[in-house]
């Protein structure tokens, strides 16, 4: 489909609106509107925390508390201390399958997640990175509410 020059250019308009309102979003709608945020600067670009972005497709959040200022070889692939992983389940996001957490983006009590085709809930509150439905994680971990749902 071919825009004119001003469809196109009022196009760029709102996807720049959307993008400088994207740091505002929840948790839930980030994961949903990955589009929305922009690359990972890695130059001496200030984030604050909570602030989401990009980085090789992959939604992260700044966790380091106040701000941080990038360094190029610091990415947040590599430094799970300043950055974390947004996953699907997390804070009312979209339910999504279970990926393994690290010790900064456990699940909260109230996440939901699809895994082994159950759908869990989990019931720990504070930052839960056990997998569900393993032997010895019991209820205090995760509930199966799969015949809830």
């Amino acid at each position: 489909m071919a825009f004119t020059e001003e469809e196109e250019q009022g196009l760029r308009s709102l996807l720049e609106i959307y993008r400088m309102q994207a740091p505002a979003l929840s948790e839930e709608l980030a994961t949903v509107g990955y589009g929305l945020f922009p690359e990972w600067d890695g130059n001496a670009h200030t984030y604050v925390e909570g602030e989401k972005f990009l980085y090789n497709g992959v939604l992260y959040k700044l966790i380091y508390p106040g701000s941080y200022t990038t360094q190029p070889d610091h990415t947040p692939d590599k430094a799970p201390s300043v950055y974390a992983k947004v996953l699907p389940g997390q804070e009312g996001t979209e339910i999504g399958e279970w990926v393994q957490p690290d010790s900064t983006n456990g699940y909260k009590k109230g996440d939901r997640v699809w895994h082994n085709g159950r759908l869990w809930e989990s019931t720990f509150d504070g930052a839960n990175v056990w997998e569900p439905g393993i032997v010895g994680v019991g209820e205090n971990i995760w509930k199966d509410i799969t015949e809830e749902a």
